[in-house]
């Protein structure tokens, strides 16, 4: 790999924009606003605002949304998930899973969920 290749890779890396284009173009989805431009620039004001703690920072789900995720992922409504399973709700939410370190038997119940 070029040196140049691997210093954008790090970059990116670094600054974790990957994942904040994912929760943007999800936040679009989400709420569909007939002016998409506008929009992102009131996220892109309101993260920077939270960063600052100046403001909330913006969330795709509410706390509601969350508990029905969680209710539809633990189907047998047995209190709590498997780590594969919530390894994949983290990604669909757009949130990395690089520091997760969770065994294959541990259970994650709707209290860890929403944390």
């Amino acid at each position: 790999m070029a040196a140049g290749e691997e210093e954008s890779r790090e970059y990116l890396r670094q600054h974790r924009l990957p994942e904040l284009l994912h929760r943007l173009g999800a936040l679009l989805l989400f709420h569909r606003p007939e002016r998409p431009r506008e929009f992102l620039i009131q996220v892109l004001e309101r993260v920077k605002a939270g960063r600052r703690a100046e403001g909330e920072y913006p969330f795709l789900m509410d706390e509601a949304n969350v508990e029905a995720m969680f209710s539809l992922l633990d189907v047998l409504g047995q209190g709590s998930i498997r780590p594969a399973q919530y390894r994949e709700a983290l990604k669909t939410l757009g949130l990395s899973t690089e520091d997760l370190e969770l065994k294959d038997d541990e259970e994650i119940t709707l209290h860890e969920f929403k944390e």
